[in-house]
């Protein structure tokens, strides 16, 4: 606790993705004032066609209460 998710159209670089993963958990370690220790980070890449389906389940599907930043695009615009 806490975990860090992070799900996204493929085309980074590992390199891009460790940076991301760096950066998003030293923000949380400060915002949440606790130690590295306890957060874990994965970063997921998906293709558009599969980016649909992620986009319904977690997004679509989830609770607006659970949502703290949402979407200004439509993910169909993807394809």
């Amino acid at each position: 606790m806490p975990h860090i998710s992070v799900k996204m159209l493929e085309g980074r670089s590992e390199e891009q993705k460790k940076r991301l993963a760096a950066a998003l958990v030293k923000t949380l370690t400060q915002e949440l004032h606790c130690s590295e220790h306890y957060v874990t980070c994965t970063v997921e890449d998906f293709t558009a066609r599969e980016w649909q389906d992620v986009f319904q389940k977690e997004i679509t599907e989830k609770p607006q209460s659970k949502i703290y930043k949402k979407a200004e695009y439509d993910p169909k615009d993807l394809l």
